[in-house]
């Protein structure tokens, strides 16, 4: 074999060689950002992942709101019954027009008049037979059985929740107001009281000057704007 040829062979070896190693070098950049990309959108994925389950909105009770003083459950009146330990028989309901609420095991239960403090004492006896040492908590999460009624020269007549405490003003503001022909002095509240009905006067202007008297409402009563 000649000198000549062995370095012909050389250089063909040589030049085979380079042309791999720069094919190599110039597919190791997108090889690499390829694998760079994959692994981003993997932990981009797993972290999205784990925002969603981690900002899942917890389960549990209603924020507690202010009772009302004297306050007894009613009818749509809406409520949340917790049992420590027993999710299934934990749920939300609302008050039934004949007065009952339906609960798993117990079926219909009577509950309007209760106080919520009655209420979890009545539940509580209940599940007794079906549960070991039952700890029942009622929350009230929306009170719709208070209302009251506003007749006459509003911008808006009609039957108002009272949820919690409300004056007459706070009626009337609630309302948009008095038309152009009401007759601010001489506005009234009808109540029930002992079985009879009250009138009690209200004078607009000097109770909007901090003079006069705002009465608070209370369930069931009537304001009248002549």
């Amino acid at each position: 074999m000649s000198k000549q040829f062995l370095l012909h062979l050389a250089l063909v070896v040589l030049l085979g060689l380079s042309g791999a190693a720069s094919m190599h070098s110039a597919q190791s950049p997108d090889s690499s950002n390829k694998n760079k990309k994959e692994y981003v959108a993997s932990n981009t994925n797993k972290d999205e992942h784990a925002a969603a389950k981690g900002s899942a909105a917890p389960i549990g009770g209603p924020a507690a709101i202010k009772l009302p003083e004297g306050y007894r459950v009613g009818v749509d009146d809406e409520l949340v019954i917790s049992v420590w330990h027993e999710p299934e028989l934990s749920q939300g309901v609302a008050v039934r027009p004949d007065g009952m609420i339906t609960l798993p095991l117990l079926n219909d239960v009577q509950v309007v008049g209760l106080t919520s403090e009655e209420m979890q004492v009545l539940l509580t006896e209940k599940m007794k037979p079906f549960v070991n040492d039952p700890q029942v908590t009622v929350s009230v999460k929306a009170i719709k059985s208070r209302k009251v009624f506003l007749f006459g020269n509003v911008a808006k007549q009609g039957v108002y929740p009272l949820g919690g405490h409300k004056t007459v003003m706070e009626l009337l503001a609630e309302a948009g107001g008095l038309t152009p022909f009401a007759k601010e002095k001489s506005i009234y509240v009808l109540r029930s009281e002992n079985g009879k009905q009250v009138r009690l006067p209200f004078n607009y202007k000097k109770a909007l000057s901090g003079k006069g008297v705002n009465p608070e409402l209370l369930s069931g009563d009537m304001v009248v704007v002549p």
